[in-house]
């Protein structure tokens, strides 16, 4: 729906590597009852536009169904989210569509909560309607090709602040925050316009509430999940080609061989990495400081990934371990698989711990409590993810701050948010004259609606083998 202003307002290809067998041995691995059906190698997820339709269902939804619930339960009844071209506001991704790539010269989104009945309304000053989604607004000035102007400079501000007046707010929400990074998007420039914009009265409404953008992006809605799973059919898969004789040849292949080919894979299928992979090596009676960056991979080798795509604007974290067997081989030593084991344990008792309502560092002091119980040498790391691989959300600890996280491991854990369980635990193991092991694993594991945690695949049960 798009408004006109009076005058005076505008003043101013690739075919999979894997095998159709093992492709399909993929899907017949038990994960009921959250199974997700076989895909297309060449193009998993679609085409570019079959993905846009299924992301602007998502938006939709997030709009109107998750925005009104978290702006009531914050008691903030008008949400404000301004921004400039190549400026955006980090929440800014998670309100557009999947054909905008930027904001519009200046975007200003209005969120006025009119009730139940009535929902949020939607306003952009600057910008499209993103498919219908917001109100738009253009100057009643039209240019040399018998077109409205768009909004630009003080005219842009001067009608904001009568569109509020009009609104009447009681709060006034902005993304301007100490602690979370998600809530403060708001930059210095755009805040001075917008407080003069106000006026003194109406800048006495203004609040900072971060949890308006934490909630809103980290709450899922129900339709990305299947595709989120697809997803995480795809990393174990490539995970298992990359750790297997497909791409590893002891004695010959670097680590940097098999990081490449993971990011390779992932471009060759029109997806992207977020991040670099890695791929390390732990290795009987060496220092890991003695491997070097980029160490040929030997028998004998404890092999770890640390691996991330973007799938339509989601993102997965996945991190596994491996053994690369010695000649005569066709298990890994019984130590390894303890130590393995153990790791999975702090996994248990992550998702045992983990309760809707409590903080992040509530849930930390719980399972470090009950994993030192259990004597297991360990360090939780876990995070949100989603929109963003390290995504808004309580922190359950930091690999360095295991005492709690201030401000950032506070926020509570809700219905309906991914997180990215991070964790390692060390062991001795007496196959390698009691060294101690790293096992580091990652899995991304769900709340859901009514507040159950689960994986949302499944996760490693056993070692990657490399023959």
């Amino acid at each position: 729906m798009r408004r006109m202003l009076p005058l005076l307002v505008v003043c101013a290809v690739a075919a999979s590597l894997l095998s159709t067998s093992f492709e399909a041995a993929a899907f017949a691995r038990p994960a009921a009852p959250q199974e997700t059906g076989p895909f297309w190698s060449a193009r998993p997820f679609g085409t570019l536009r079959q993905q846009a339709e299924v992301q602007q269902k998502w938006l939709e939804e997030r709009l109107e169904v998750n925005l009104p619930k978290i702006m009531r339960q914050q008691g903030v009844d008008m949400w404000v989210v301004s921004m400039r071209e190549y400026n955006e506001d980090p929440v800014y991704w998670g309100l557009v569509d999947p054909t905008t790539f930027a904001a519009r010269r200046r975007t200003i989104y209005i969120f006025f909560d009119q009730g139940p009945e009535e929902g949020v309304r939607r306003i952009a000053l600057g910008g499209g309607s993103m498919g219908g989604l917001y109100e738009t607004y253009r100057a009643q000035v039209e240019t040399e090709r018998e077109e409205q102007a768009e909004l630009w400079g003080a005219g842009q501000w001067r009608l904001f602040a009568q569109v509020v007046r009009e609104l009447n707010p009681n709060v006034i929400a902005v993304n301007i925050d100490h602690e979370h990074n998600f809530s403060d998007g708001l930059t210095a420039g755009e805040w001075e316009q917008m407080r003069e914009a106000l006026g003194p009265e109406l800048e006495g409404r203004v609040v900072r509430n971060p949890r308006l953008t934490i909630d809103y992006l980290a709450m899922r809605v129900p339709s990305m999940t299947p595709t989120y799973r697809r997803a995480q059919v795809m990393v174990h898969e490539i995970i298992s080609a990359a750790f297997s004789n497909l791409v590893i040849t002891p004695g010959e292949t670097t680590t940097q061989d098999v990081v490449w080919w993971m990011r390779q894979r992932v471009n060759d299928l029109g997806l992207q990495t977020w991040f670099q992979p890695s791929v390390s090596v732990q290795r009987k009676g060496v220092e890991g400081s003695e491997l070097g960056e980029n160490p040929v991979i030997q028998r004998g080798d404890v092999l770890h990934c640390d691996f991330g795509i973007n799938v339509m604007g989601m993102k997965t974290y996945t991190q596994h371990m491996a053994f690369v067997l010695r000649e005569g081989e066709t298990f890994a030593p019984e130590g390894l698989t303890v130590a393995l084991n153990n790791a999975k344990r702090l996994q248990d008792i992550l998702l045992e711990k983990t309760e809707v309502g409590m903080s992040g560092n509530e849930v930390l002091h719980a399972v470090l409590e009950q994993m030192n119980a259990e004597e297991l040498n360990g360090t939780m790391y876990s995070h949100p993810i989603g929109d963003h691989g390290h995504g808004a959300g309580p922190l359950i600890g930091l690999w360095d701050y295991q005492e709690g996280v201030p401000g950032r491991g506070d926020v509570p854990v809700i219905p309906s948010m991914w997180f990215s369980t991070e964790l390692q635990v060390t062991t001795p193991v007496p196959e390698w004259d009691n060294q101690p092991v790293r096992m580091a694993m990652e899995e991304e594991a769900e709340i859901t609606a009514e507040g159950e945690m689960r994986w949302v695949l499944r996760r490693q049960t056993e070692l990657h083998l490399v023959h």
